[in-house]
């Protein structure tokens, strides 16, 4: 199985018509913070991860999860 480059939170700002400005403000950080989680350069701490998932109105374990459903990136090492 190859590797996945695969973000939930970019994800769910996707599906919910959200934006990086919005959770940004909800998390109380900056835009490049919610850039660098989208985009995997950093990770968001246990702290943070539970109000990124009250924003998005979803179980924290929701976006620790890796789906089954998920298509491999051609390309990405």
């Amino acid at each position: 199985m190859g590797k996945f480059n695969y973000n939930r939170i970019k994800e769910l700002l996707a599906k919910q018509g959200k934006s990086n400005i919005e959770l940004a403000e909800y998390i109380g950080v900056t835009v490049q913070t919610v850039s660098a989680w989208c985009t995997n350069f950093k990770q968001p701490g246990i702290d943070k991860l539970f109000r990124i998932a009250a924003f998005f109105e979803v179980e924290a374990g929701e976006l620790l999860t890796v789906r089954k459903d998920l298509k491999e990136i051609k390309g990405k090492k």
